[in-house]
């Protein structure tokens, strides 16, 4: 495939927030993004996949869709995977895994069928097929059309690439990005998390105002592909420019490793200069002089940390603090219990559908600007 030429991108993200990850995309003058179920389709060329994986914050990983054939049985998936042209996309001396999918289809075995493909790659190009490769060919067998997709991120798109600590219970950062964004905000104003854990929300916001990719840091799978232009590549991740950002973003928390940690993972982001972590309870908590900003927060809850009961306390006293204090300022709160959301007695906006965060059912509650 020539770099100009145009294929199907689909940018995976978090179930139930396709909507916001498409509003990012389109912020980001990606052609015509649509959201589908687990992800956003657009078209684009290999520049496209390397800018998606480049600076997309919301975006898990990215598939580009290089070909799809009808295949009604083993013998004939067998005969097409080994005449496609595996050799514009796939280098003979870097190994690749195969991971196939059925549905609605006559080959219903993906077990079979990942060994056929997996073989056809092996004997007409010469690649190794191993269980550990970081490349990973996709093929979706759906109503008969097998579709092959490359996965050209490699490591999940939430590992940026700087947060060496993790605390009990991380929130990801593209779940974090994608939740900033729901709450609004764009980078232009003041972010207080005062439950921080390692600093994911208040790195995340810091980047963001900065003006930093997020893929800024790491490699990508698709730097192993045939005919990958490193220079091109170089140019474009090098090409931007960060910027001073107006505001600065504050996090705290009870637990002085935890904000030990998070200034740690805000240096190697190259967000320190903007950030203020400190160590002091939910009790303590004021807010940062200048203009109102976005309180955004993922307290403990039931089913992540213990027993429901004893956080309707936490909940009521961070309640209370935020309408007491923090007059002027919008917030956001992740909780998997209604009922813990209703203990801090804010005016929630109507709830969106939930989302799996670490597997369990979570929802983000947002408030207008508090009165």
């Amino acid at each position: 495939m020539e770099k100009n030429d145009a294929f199907e991108i689909f940018v995976v993200t978090t179930p139930g927030l396709e909507s916001v990850l498409c509003a990012e995309m389109k912020a980001a003058g990606f052609p015509q993004p649509k959201p589908v179920k687990g992800g956003v389709v657009t078209r684009g060329d290999w520049r496209q996949v390397w800018r998606a994986n480049l600076m997309l914050r919301g975006a898990t990983r990215v598939l580009a869709r290089i070909g799809s054939f009808r295949a009604l049985h083993l013998a004939q998936l067998d005969k097409r995977a080994r005449k496609f042209p595996w050799a514009d996309f796939l280098r003979p001396d870097v190994p690749v895994r195969v991971d196939a999918s059925c549905t609605n289809s006559k080959i219903y075995h993906a077990g079979a069928a990942a060994q056929r493909i997996a073989r056809a790659i092996t004997e007409e190009l010469g690649a190794p097929v191993t269980e550990d490769a970081e490349l990973v060919v996709k093929a979706r067998i759906d109503d008969d059309l097998c579709t092959f997709s490359i996965d050209t991120s490699g490591e999940s798109l939430h590992k940026r690439g700087h947060k060496e600590a993790v605390n009990k219970a991380p929130m990801r950062e593209t779940l974090a990005s994608l939740f900033l964004r729901q709450c609004g905000y764009e980078g232009k104003e003041p972010v207080v998390d005062p439950m921080c854990g390692s600093g994911t929300f208040v790195i995340e916001a810091a980047e963001m105002a900065a003006g930093l990719h997020p893929g800024r840091a790491r490699s990508f799978a698709f730097e192993k592909l045939a005919g990958f232009d490193a220079a091109a590549w170089h140019a474009l991740r090098d090409h931007a420019r960060s910027i001073v950002p107006d505001v600065r973003f504050y996090g705290s928390d009870r637990d002085a490793g935890a904000v030990k940690m998070s200034g740690e993972n805000a240096e190697r982001a190259g967000v320190a200069g903007w950030t203020d972590f400190r160590h002091h309870a939910i009790s303590d908590l004021t807010p940062p002089e200048g203009p109102p900003g976005l309180v955004i927060v993922n307290p403990p809850y039931g089913g992540r940390i213990g027993d429901t009961k004893q956080l309707y306390g936490l909940y009521g006293a961070l309640g209370k603090v935020l309408l007491t204090r923090f007059k002027g300022w919008r917030v956001g709160i992740i909780t998997n219990e209604p009922a813990l959301a209703r203990v801090t007695e804010l005016p929630f906006l109507p709830v969106s559908g939930p989302v799996l965060h670490g597997g369990i059912k979570v929802a983000l509650y947002r408030t207008n600007p508090l009165g």
